[in-house]
């Protein structure tokens, strides 16, 4: 059983690393045309999937006026982290996208702090620090903000914790929060379409096939994950969200040759540094207390 659950954790963080790879063979197609594409065949598989494992009826019953307007938050924060994310992927930032997601465990942990007043432990302030320092240090140096990465450190921070307040599980809720922005994605497409701007059904089979895979590439990982996190300690769960990232950055700088100085070098290692640090101590906190839930995932 742990075994499966590391094979679903090690697929679902491999597939997130290399997302960065699927979205560059659709880069000639605008940004909110694939987001279009990507929320509206999520929404179509998951459903099929809730279908075909039986799981309507249950789903059905936890559909509630109530739960709504966190789950449309959700679906916007979401919906605007993969638009985020895709255009920067595109627009040759996947470096600085990793580095939204070297930190977003940093920017949880400080949104935990500010909204939900959790207490951070003497020594995690020192990690946190380190980011902040890193991330400065990187503004100094690029003589910009890292406005891609922190917004999606923060988009995706922010999800989580409207996650960790609601009610529902990540199949359902994701469903949901693809059932929401499904509308709003196809009305869009049938626009761009009659503007003659669509891509579907206009740039080749091969691009119409992606298209529909980016249902896939969003879904099935998030379900390998869900399956993962059953079946192994969440404290592995944790240490293992870093293969995504260590990937995309890799991809930026060895596949897709963006800048990569010794200035840089160093605003990373300060993070890096920092994550490490963050880790150590919470694994030796774990061991007193027992394990903390890690958010639910859904890089890019």
């Amino acid at each position: 059983m742990k075994n499966n659950g590391l094979a679903y954790a090690f697929g679902a963080y491999i597939a997130w690393g290399l997302f960065p790879i699927y979205w560059k063979w659709l880069h000639t197609i605008d940004a909110v045309q694939l987001i279009g594409h990507r929320i509206g065949w999520s929404f179509v598989m998951l459903f099929a999937f809730i279908l075909v494992t039986r799981q309507w009826q249950d789903f059905k019953a936890v559909l509630t006026w109530k739960i709504l307007p966190i789950y449309i938050v959700a679906a916007i924060l979401i919906g605007c982290n993969w638009l985020l994310y895709v255009w920067a992927v595109n627009s040759n930032y996947i470096v600085e996208t990793s580095l939204g997601y070297f930190i977003n465990p940093l920017i949880s942990v400080l949104l935990g702090v500010i909204f939900l007043r959790e207490k951070l432990r003497p020594f995690q302030w020192i990690p946190v620090g380190l980011a902040a320092l890193g991330v400065g240090y990187l503004t100094f140096t690029y003589g910009r903000l890292p406005w891609i990465a922190l917004g999606l450190a923060f988009s995706f921070g922010t999800y989580g914790l409207v996650k960790k307040l609601s009610p529902l599980g990540s199949l359902y809720g994701l469903t949901l929060e693809t059932g929401i922005l499904f509308l709003p994605a196809v009305i869009y497409l049938i626009f761009a379409d009659m503007s003659g701007t669509g891509a579907f059904l206009r740039s080749g089979a091969l691009t119409d096939l992606l298209l529909i895979g980016a249902g896939a590439v969003t879904t099935i990982p998030l379900l390998m994950f869900a399956s993962a996190a059953q079946r192994i300690p969440l404290s592995m769960v944790g240490i293992m969200q870093y293969i995504a990232p260590t990937i995309q950055f890799m991809l930026g700088v060895l596949v897709y040759h963006e800048p990569f100085d010794h200035t840089r070098l160093i605003g990373f290692s300060i993070i890096w540094a920092a994550l490490i640090l963050f880790g150590v101590e919470g694994l030796r906190a774990r061991r007193v207390v027992g394990p903390e839930p890690v958010p639910e995932l859904g890089e890019g």
